[in-house]
């Protein structure tokens, strides 16, 4: 696993180089001392994980992840308790605290490596994304770290996808069949060409003309169930 260390501290970035060398398995890859340096070598190195400290000089590294389109894993190593709550909005694997000590490094990397077990045989790019995983949402200058859980509706727009959560309809550059793909079919049901929507919101089911099906999501969301897929929800949906 391809690690990058971010840190502006040089002493901290060679403290935890040592300490990582009981790990064959975290391959450091690189290390960089700010923001925008640690920019350029995610794009260059395409590391799957970042030790990541929150207080440097320019950007956070909070400021960091929300400039990210794709989030590897991320451990937090900070000398302020403080973040704590801040960093698991971000999904954060850890959260360390300097000094780091070994036995919370070994939890930590022990944690990383019992996540990623289940997909070893299945490519960033091919594993299923699930209600607990979070997606990074970018639509002009605003930004959203959000759970997939959270949203109810995706819906497409020509070339684009309107994202329904909250109070929010973003729209991201993408096709609905590539979303479809990513999404764990358990969770998300593709409901007709335009639409795919968490199951976990629904809140009713209507019949509908020509043998479909009208759902009405939690908040009011109406999606019509077209004919083809009707059958298949039912199913899906019945004991």
């Amino acid at each position: 696993m391809k690690a990058l260390i971010i840190d502006d501290e040089r002493l901290a970035r060679k403290e935890l180089t040592n300490l990582l060398q009981e790990y064959p398995e975290i391959d450091i890859v690189g290390e960089a001392v700010n923001a925008e340096d640690a920019l350029e070598k995610i794009e260059a190195l395409k590391p799957d994980l970042l030790f990541l400290d929150i207080q440097m000089p320019g950007k956070t590294g909070f400021e960091l992840l929300q400039s990210l389109d794709n989030v590897p894993e991320v451990i937090f190593t900070t000398a302020y308790d403080e973040y704590a709550l801040k960093a698991f909005d971000f999904n954060a694997l850890d959260y360390l605290l300097k000094p780091i000590e070994p036995d919370r490094l070994k939890e930590s990397i022990n944690k990383l490596l019992k996540r990623s077990q289940p997909d070893e045989a299945i490519s960033t790019d091919e594993r299923k994304l699930g209600p607990s995983d979070r997606v990074f949402v970018k639509d002009g200058d605003k930004c959203w770290f959000v759970k997939l859980e959270n949203i109810r509706l995706f819906e497409s727009d020509g070339n684009y996808i309107k994202i329904y959560f909250d109070n929010f309809k973003p729209m991201i550059h993408k096709s609905l069949n590539a979303l479809d793909e990513r999404l764990d079919d358990r969770a998300f049901f593709r409901a007709s060409r335009k639409h795919i929507i968490n199951l976990t919101w629904v809140e009713s089911i209507e019949s509908w003309f020509n043998g479909g099906l009208m759902v009405v999501l939690r908040g009011g969301d109406k999606v019509e169930v077209s004919r083809r897929q009707a059958a298949r929800f039912k199913e899906m949906m019945s004991l």
